[in-house]
This record gives structure tokens, C-alpha cells and sequence, in this order.
């Protein structure tokens, strides 16, 4: 039997880059979309899904700076490896489990894409599809999606090799922890799960892991559930019955109609697992202990968009399924974690093996769950998972050995901002955040924390701030300071991110009282906007672009402004005007093909439609493009590279 082992290795993969972050903050609005939580569902799911929605993802920046056009790139990995199976993880893209083969026969038990391309699906836009992400925070694909983590080498007490994985969650304000490591003989990728919240409050929490699994006609998912949650992103849910519903099987992702998520019910006394299994009885499973309890299946279905989406997000080919589990039974909850607590679990990724296909793809439901159960408890049974969780506990506070890779900056920023207000933090001997990780990003900030010195006044007013902050003794140590434009425009993002929309607009106006910035007026323009008063949220916003005529998305924000009050032409004069730069990309293209043909300009909304644009980051759910096409061509059908319809 082979030893396991850790190694650091690369992988290389066609991959459009992620830019810069957007400077422009987003403090007065959540990318994920609500769905709507109808009478027709238990009280306390309803309850649940109104606590702790947050206002924004404040201080997080979007990631919108990517294109379609991909490049050859080599990206670090760490691999783990025992003989049976081999799993490869992206310490710089959150941490993902990018592969897990079986080493006899080459099998991926997860999809792993052949390409690196971003799409805007998470909460900070920029996505991939393919392998394992780990998601905190609040509903949707996380903030550290696209993020490095910190990772280093774990020496356990068995002597098998760890991999750790952490990073400070600046939206919660907690600290997560991942180890991963394969044991001997195992036939279950082992992740150990630990979140740490230090705050003297509760805080609202969120954790799903999300694993894309090969999808294909003769794929069936299972868990042991006879009843599921369903959303079909019209907006809605409803409770629907397991393996079918108004006579439709739904296990069967590959032929369902639409993309769809069913959130399991799975009772509290069994252990919580999900699968998919193939006609020659493989699979991905995943099972957990019951301190992960939720478990959900996503496809995109049959439709035309679900089939574009599959090939947008997978444009080297590959079809793929999620199998997801998570802190609660559905994603619109929040569970609250008490101060001062650590939360754990332990999860397994493994292969169902030699599952009967005629049994677990049969009519009899309880029949092939309890078969395909039996296959997955052999991989990682209920009582050996607490044991193990029992051992991870012993491991989870060692320190890290050798240093992999580094995470952000704003771990070691945190605690020195608990130091200085009094508040506990975390024992960081298991999770270092050292100050040798502090960036340009936290310079500014370390430098008024610690120094007690102004790193604001004489700032250059064409650059925007790198990044923002929260948190009251941020508001005092910004008071502190003398007036300067970026100081109160600081102050003024502080106050929008509370919804103090009064205050934040006072400091947007002094500081464009001490020095015109697009920043500053493009701030007072969200708090107006925001307030119901459109038309003077357009009129700002259309100043900003003459600040910044460079900045695509102000021009993107201010062409949308105006279309919203029916100012078509003034759209169209804002597009004109802008330098070439900033008006190339396809969704300002779309703006001006919308705006076109609302200004009566009709064969303009024709040539734009004709150019196939393409837009990099259209949103999941988006129907923009399939939209226009119909209302510039109602007879026609739209064209499939247009078609990104998920109901």
C-alpha cells in the first residue's frame, strides 16, 4: 500500500484572466437574485430565509474585468495523493478541488473543466465552472471563489500529510479553516470544515460546497429523501415530491426541461448523503457528518440557454451536474452562530462503486436509495465519519509546517483592528496571517491604524480607492483625520454600506466641495437612485462618465440610468461621446442596441443585434440579449448565441 503523500505540481489550461477588481463599490446592492418563498411552504422555512440577508457584499469589490479570448496558462497545484486516489486542489483560485481521479482507472470523480473560463455567476461576478468550491458567507458563489486562500502543510499525529487551507470572510468578519488529506487505503477524499466566529455577537452563516459532477443521460442523482424543495428560476419554490413530480422524474439532470435546483429533505437521524451513478453503476458521492446536513441538485437542463450555459462555462466541451451540501436544508436560509463559537464537520468525497444499475436506476425509489447507500456508507459510514471528525478535531489547532500559498492581507489587518478596539480575535498558531501579506490594498488602512498617520490627503483624484473598509473604528479613526476629498468620500461609502443614506450623501458632497471626483458624485448618484429619485441619480451619474470618460462601467451604470427614466437618446449621446475603450465591450453594446431602438433608431438596434456581440459577464438568469432580439425581430427565433434563458 503506497504512503500518501503531498506535493506541490501545476496543471496548464486555455484560461481568460481575471483583471483588476471594478473600483466602483458596491455597498447598496446583493448580486444574488431573492426567489419568492411562498404561503405554500413551512412557516419556518420562510422565517429562516428573512434572517440575515445582508445589505451588499461590501467591502468586496467585483471581479468584472474578463473576456472570452483564452490563453495557455500554468497554475500552481497541491496534490494529495494515496495510491487510489489522486486530488488536486488551486490554493489560488479559493481553494478548489479542481480533480479527484481514481488512479486505476482515470475515472475523474468530479468535472474538471478543460478551460478556465469566468462567467458572472458569483456574488463578485467573476466564476468557473468544474471541481469543488467551498462557499461562506451568504447565499450564492463566495466572495473567495476567484480569491487565493493561505495554504501550508499540516504534520498530523498519524503521519499522514494535511493540507490546510484558510482565509479571514471580511463580510461575517469569521475565520474558515479547510484541511484536506487522503488516509491510507481510503477510498474518500477527507475535508475537515471549521469556522470560527470571534465576534461578540451572532453572527448570520452560510456554507455550501458545491461539487460539479460529469452529467450525462444515463446519470441519475439520489439522496435519501422523498421530498425536495424546487426553484426553476422563474422567482418561485415549491414543494415537490421525490423521484417524481406531476409525473416527471426529476433524478435524471441530463433530461430535465430547464435548469432547476431540488433542495433534499433529508431526515435529522440519517446520515446526510447525495450521488449520481452512471449505467455501469459509478459516481461522485457525498457524504458528511450531520453537522452538514442540506444536500441539492443543480442542472441546467435540456432547454436551449441551459445547453449555452454548458457550453459557455465549458467552451472546450463537457456537461456537467452539482451535487451540494451545506449548513441548512435550502440556500435561503442563514443559520445564526453564537459568539465566540467554532462550528465543524467533516466531509467525503468518494466513488460509488459497482452499484447495480438496474437496481439504482429503477422504478422502485426506496430500493435504489437504500442500494446506492450501502455503496456510498462503504466509502465513509456514519459512525467512522464521527470518529474522524473526533481526530480532526486533535489536528485542527496544530501549526502549519511549510508554507504553500498566501491569501490576502486583510486576516493580518483584522487583528490589529480587534487589538486596537478590544475585541477577541482567533489563536493564530493554526492559521497565520502574517504581516508580510499586507498589500497595497491594506497599506493605506495599517498605515492609519498604526501609524496614526494620513494616507489620504493629496491623494490623486483621477485614481479611485483600491479598496474600502468597514467597521466603526474605521468611521472614528476616519473623523479623526482633516477634510480631504478622499477621507469624506471614504466616510461616505462607511455610511452607505450601514444604509445611512442621509450621511453617506452629505460626505459624497464635501468631498466633491473640496475636489470633483467621478467617485465622489458617482456615490451621491447610488444614494439618490437608492432614495427613489431616479432622474437626479442620472443626471450625477451622467457627470461621473464626463469625470471619467475612461471608466467603462461608470459608462455602463450611467447609459443604464438614463434608459430607466426613457431617456433613450441621451443613452445613445453618452455611448457616442465615450472613447472607443470604454464603449467596446458587449455590454455597453447592448445598451446601445437597446437604447437605439427606443430612440426610434431601428436599423442602428438591427446592426448591433448583427454584430454578434458578445457579453463576457452577462448574469446567470440574464435574458437581456434574448430580449431584444424579440423585440427588434418579433417573428424570428432567438439565435442560440443569444439564448441564455434558464426558464
Amino acid at each position: 500500500m503506497m504512503d500518501p503523500q503531498l506535493y506541490e505540481s501545476t496543471i496548464r489550461l486555455p484560461a481568460a484572466e481575471v483583471g483588476p477588481d471594478n473600483p466602483l463599490p458596491v455597498a447598496d446592492q446583493l448580486l444574488e437574485a431573492p426567489f419568492e418563498i411562498g404561503d405554500g411552504l413551512p412557516a419556518q422555512l420562510r422565517k429562516a430565509a428573512e434572517v440575515g440577508r445582508p445589505r451588499s457584499l461590501h467591502p468586496y469589490l467585483l471581479q468584472d474585468d474578463y473576456g472570452r479570448q483564452r490563453q495557455e496558462r500554468e497554475l500552481g497545484t497541491v496534490v494529495l495523493d494515496n495510491g487510489i486516489l489522486r486530488a488536486t486542489f488551486l490554493p489560488g483560485l479559493g481553494g478548489r478541488l479542481w480533480s479527484l481521479v481514481d488512479v486505476a482507472s482515470g475515472r475523474d470523480l468530479v468535472y474538471a473543466n478543460a478551460a478556465l473560463q469566468p462567467a458572472n455567476l458569483a456574488l463578485r461576478n467573476a466564476w468557473v465552472a468544474g471541481g469543488v468550491e467551498w462557499n461562506i458567507g451568504t447565499k450564492g458563489h463566495s466572495a473567495h471563489t476567484m480569491a487565493p486562500l493561505h495554504a501550508a502543510t499540516v504534520e498530523s499525529p498519524d503521519g499522514v500529510p494535511r493540507l490546510r487551507m484558510w482565509e479571514f470572510d471580511r463580510l461575517r468578519r469569521v475565520v474558515f479553516q479547510i484541511d484536506a488529506w487522503l488516509p491510507p487505503g481510503a477510498r474518500g477524499l477527507h475535508i475537515y470544515v471549521r469556522i470560527d466566529n470571534p465576534n461578540q455577537h451572532r453572527v448570520p452563516m452560510y456554507w455550501w460546497s458545491n461539487a460539479a459532477a460529469p452529467e450525462g443521460p444515463d446519470v441519475r442523482v439520489l439522496a435519501p429523501a422523498t421530498e425536495a424543495y424546487a426553484t426553476a428560476y422563474d422567482g418561485t419554490v415549491q414543494q415537490i415530491a421525490v423521484p417524481a413530480d406531476a409525473g416527471r422524474d426529476h433524478t435524471w439532470p441530463a433530461q430535465s426541461s430547464r435548469s432547476a435546483d431540488y433542495f433534499y429533505l433529508i431526515d435529522s437521524d440519517r446520515t446526510p448523503w447525495v450521488a449520481s451513478v452512471d449505467s455501469t453503476g459509478h459516481g461522485l458521492a457525498i457524504v458528511s457528518t450531520r453537522g452538514l446536513p442540506g444536500r441539492k441538485l443543480f442542472c441546467w437542463g435540456d432547454g436551449a440557454g441551459g445547453r449555452h450555459w454548458q457550453r459557455w462555462l465549458s467552451p472546450e466541451g463537457g456537461q456537467y451536474l452539482e451535487l451540494q451540501a451545506g449548513l441548512s436544508t435550502t440556500q435561503f436560509e442563514h443559520e445564526l452562530m453564537p459568539p465566540g463559537t467554532s462550528w465543524d464537520w467533516v466531509e467525503v468525497y468518494g466513488e460509488v462503486q459497482d452499484a447495480r444499475p438496474e437496481v439504482a436506476h429503477g422504478q422502485d425509489w426506496d430500493a435504489a436509495v437504500q442500494h446506492v447507500q450501502d455503496r456510498v456508507l462503504a466509502v465513509a459510514g456514519g459512525e467512522h465519519l464521527e470518529r474522524v471528525l473526533a481526530q480532526a478535531r486533535q489536528t485542527a489547532d496544530r501549526p502549519v509546517a511549510r508554507d504553500l500559498a498566501t491569501g490576502s492581507g486583510w486576516g493580518a489587518l483584522e487583528r490589529e483592528v480587534r487589538r486596537a478596539a478590544g475585541e477577541p480575535w482567533i489563536d493564530e498558531a493554526s492559521r497565520p496571517f502574517g504581516t508580510d501579506t499586507l498589500g497595497p490594498q491594506q497599506q493605506p488602512w495599517w498605515q492609519l491604524l498604526l501609524e496614526g498617520t494620513d494616507p489620504f490627503t493629496g491623494a490623486d483624484p483621477a485614481v479611485p480607492p483600491p479598496a474600502y473598509v468597514t467597521g466603526q473604528i474605521w468611521r472614528e479613526k476616519l473623523t479623526g483625520l482633516p477634510p480631504s476629498w478622499l477621507r469624506d468620500y471614504h466616510l461616505g461609502v462607511l455610511a452607505q454600506s450601514r444604509g445611512d443614506l442621509a450621511e453617506a450623501r452629505e460626505y459624497f458632497r464635501s468631498s466633491q466641495a473640496q475636489e470633483a471626483t467621478a467617485w465622489a458624485v458617482r456615490g451621491e448618484a447610488r444614494t439618490l437612485a437608492e432614495s427613489g429619485d431616479e432622474h437626479a441619480a442620472a443626471d450625477l451619474l451622467a457627470q461621473a462618465v464626463q469625470l471619467a470618460p475612461h471608466s467603462a462601467p461608470l459608462l455602463i451604470e450611467a447609459m443604464t440610468a438614463v434608459l430607466a427614466i426613457g431617456q433613450a437618446q441621451r443613452a445613445l449621446d453618452l455611448f457616442d461621446a465615450a472613447p472607443a475603450a470604454a464603449r467596446a465591450g458587449g455590454r455597453a453594446r447592448l445598451l446601445e442596441g437597446t437604447a437605439a431602438l427606443r430612440a426610434g433608431a431601428r436599423q442602428r438596434a438591427e446592426a448591433v443585434l448583427a454584430s454578434n456581440i458578445v457579453i463576457s459577464d452577462i448574469r446567470e438568469g440574464e435574458r437581456s440579449l434574448s430580449d431584444l432580439w424579440w423585440e427588434v425581430f418579433p417573428e424570428t427565433d432567438v439565435p442560440s448565441q443569444y439564448d441564455f434563458r434558464m426558464a
